[in-house]
This record gives C-alpha cells, structure tokens and sequence, in this order.
C-alpha cells in the first residue's frame, strides 16, 4: 500500500459553462459568483442559463464573502487529498448576497461549528498553488 500524500485535486476546466472568470478573480482575492441581470439575483454553481429565468442574461460580479453558516458537518474520514486536514469542517455558506455554496472552513475545532455562525472569506490553496476561496468563523 502505497502511503505517501495525495494532492488535493484541481478543478478541470468545464465544457458547459465558462468558470475562468471565477478562477481568474480568485488569483487577485476576489470571489466572483454568475448574476442574474433581469432577475437581479446570484446564482451558484455556474451555469449555462440563469436559473431564475432561463436566459443567457448572466455575467459575473463580486460578493463580498461575509456570511452565515448555513448547514454543516465534519470530515473525519481520510479521502484523496485530505491528507494532515482531518477533522475537516465543511459548511454551506449563505453569502449575504444571498447565495450559497459549499467550503472549508478553516481555523475551526469541530465543536466550534455550528449553523447560524457568522463566517467571512479567506483564502485556501489547491496542490499546484491555484487560490481557492475558503471561510473562517468572524469573531468579534
């Protein structure tokens, strides 16, 4: 059994859906999500058509990446690319932009996570250095 470290995997380009806007912002500390621009709203994951309306009437914007702990849970299982990051709190964020999405928090024992905690944006890295946009809990 082979027992050296896995990389944590980076994302593949998509052939649906255009994400280098996101990953190029991501390279100069900014989160960028798809807006709706009829029904002024965000959307995430990416996609093709608004999910709102059904039409090509997106572009990318920037949130701020404050927000609260939406749902949540702990990874205590070693996986591929979890490797000395176990136990691994991993959240739904809602941005208070209204959307959400899932991601590490970091900074934070298990029994410190919980639904309702405010959280903010920081910054994680993918094996070959590529930004990745992470939370940690805001505390006053």
């Amino acid at each position: 059994m082979d027992s050296k470290p896995t990389q944590r995997p980076t994302p593949r380009a998509n052939a649906y859906v255009d994400t280098q806007p996101f990953w190029d912002a991501t390279r100069d500390g900014r989160l960028m999500m798809q807006y709706c621009t009829e029904a002024q709203r965000f959307q995430h994951y990416p996609r093709p058509v608004s999910i709102f309306t059904g039409r090509r009437t997106l572009e990318w914007r920037p949130v701020k990446g404050d927000g609260v702990i939406y749902a949540c849970t702990v990874v205590r299982i070693p996986g591929p690319g979890l490797d000395g990051r176990l136990p691994l709190c991993v959240a739904t964020v809602e941005l208070d932009e209204g959307v959400r999405l899932i991601a590490n928090i970091v900074d934070c024992e298990p029994d410190e996570l919980a639904i309702g905690k405010p959280v903010h944006l920081v910054w994680d890295a993918l094996s070959d250095g590529q930004p990745y946009p992470a939370f940690a809990l805001s505390r006053d």
